[in-house]
């Protein structure tokens, strides 16, 4: 049976910006109480007034168990957790010095592993974890991100089983435009890089940040819905 959004409380880890942001926006405007948290306060304050009134912020370092604890006691009982945000270093795995890959593994995966286990979700609420196409079509030089996509998606099936009747769900996004993962990249060579991907792709584009948040709130909303990985990705599983 479905469920409404309404006055449900929705804490987004990484909803400052890109993805994170869009899902924020997008539960706001379907009348729930949401927080936001990240590390930066002033990207914080920023999203929080792109969201709406009475948006909650909570600073957080997801790789600090003592400060994740903290942070879910502080918000109590919570109807959906959301987890898009993390940070990543890549490289061949003959260069990418160990430090670099355990970095990406604390961030991607014991980050979301410490707040799915300190959040108090309601036994009617969802935890949404995100991966992405990497897990299961890797390029080159993805072999630290491939195989942390992978333990992601491994441990959504295995939460949706330890946390039922919470439900706990993957959302594996292909090439997003409108995140922060390119923008280090110069303009040019990043727009290159999408036209090259979506010509690929059996859709002819990139996906945007508001596509993969209406996916997430499908996931939020529809009750008879746990321990999927759901391929928000233009095909690209096909390409």
């Amino acid at each position: 049976m479905g469920t409404t959004l309404k006055e449900a409380r929705v804490v987004v880890v990484g909803g400052s910006s890109g993805m994170g942001l869009a899902i924020a926006k997008l539960s706001h405007q379907r009348g729930a109480k949401v927080t936001i948290a990240s590390r930066n306060r002033e990207k914080l304050d920023q999203a929080a007034l792109q969201i709406g009134t009475a948006t909650r912020i909570e600073i957080l370092d997801t790789t600090a168990e003592e400060g994740v604890a903290a942070c879910f006691e502080r918000l109590g009982p919570i109807d959906h957790l959301v987890i898009p945000g993390s940070s990543v270093r890549t490289g061949t795995l003959k260069e990418l010095p160990l430090s670099d890959a355990l970095f990406t593994m604390r961030s991607k995966f014991w980050g979301p592993y410490l707040c799915a286990k300190h959040a108090q979700v309601k036994p009617s609420g969802s935890i949404t974890l995100f991966s992405g196409i990497l897990s299961r079509r890797p390029g080159y030089n993805d072999a630290v991100l491939a195989s942390v996509n992978a333990a992601v998606e491994a441990m959504g099936r295995a939460q949706a089983k330890d946390r039922a009747p919470v439900r706990v769900n993957v959302v594996s996004p292909g090439m997003t435009g409108g995140t922060g993962a390119y923008l280090a990249m110069p303009e040019a060579a990043r727009e290159a890089m999408f036209n090259a991907i979506a010509e690929k792709l059996p859709v002819g584009r990139v996906g945007s940040a508001e596509e993969v948040a209406q996916a997430v709130l499908m996931l939020m909303t529809n009750g008879f819905i746990t321990g999927v990985v759901l391929d928000v990705d233009g095909g690209g599983l096909l390409a």
